[in-house]
C-alpha cells in the first residue's frame, strides 16, 4: 500500500484504499471504515471461498485481515512513508458456513520501523471467529 490510496484533503476515503488492493476487491471485500484508530472491513461468505464442507477458507479469513490490517496500518504511516506486510499470525477458532464475517483491525504499536496491528476476525452473529497479530514495515 503506498501514498497513492491518498484521496482529497481529508484523507483517503475507505473506496480509495479498498481500490488500491486489487486482490482484496477481487475476493469481494467490502471497508466499512478507515481510521487510524479502528478500521473495519467485511466479507461476505461464497462457496468459490470455501473449503471441504463448506467451511469459509482460512486464506480468506487471513486475506481479510491482512487487507483490514494494512489499512489501519497505512493510516499510521508518516508523510510519504508506504507499508507492507512482514509477519502475520492468526488463530481460527471456529469455522464459517454462512453470512459475513467482519475484521475489525487496531493497532497496538505504532513506531518509525514498524506498526503492530491486532484483528478481530467475527461472524455475523459477532462470534469470535479468528485473531490475528501482523507486523507492517514501514517503508520510507
Amino acid at each position: 500500500m503506498t501514498d497513492e490510496a491518498n484521496g482529497a484533503a481529508g484523507g483517503p476515503t475507505p473506496a480509495a484504499l479498498l481500490a488500491s488492493m486489487p486482490f482484496a476487491t477481487r475476493l469481494g471485500m467490502t471497508l466499512e471504515t478507515a481510521g487510524a484508530e479502528e478500521s473495519v472491513g467485511t466479507l461476505a461468505w461464497s462457496e468459490d471461498l470455501c473449503t471441504v464442507g463448506g467451511v469459509l477458507h482460512g486464506g480468506a479469513l487471513m486475506s481479510l485481515a491482512d487487507a483490514v490490517g494494512a489499512v489501519c496500518a497505512f493510516l499510521n504511516l508518516p508523510t510519504g512513508a508506504g507499508t507492507t506486510t512482514v509477519e502475520s499470525k492468526t488463530n481460527f477458532l471456529r469455522g464459517v458456513r454462512s453470512g459475513v464475517v467482519t475484521a475489525t483491525s487496531r493497532p497496538l504499536h505504532v513506531g518509525g520501523t514498524l506498526i503492530v496491528v491486532q484483528t478481530r476476525l467475527t461472524d455475523s452473529e459477532d462470534r469470535l471467529v479468528g485473531h490475528t497479530t501482523q507486523s507492517q514495515l514501514v517503508v520510507k
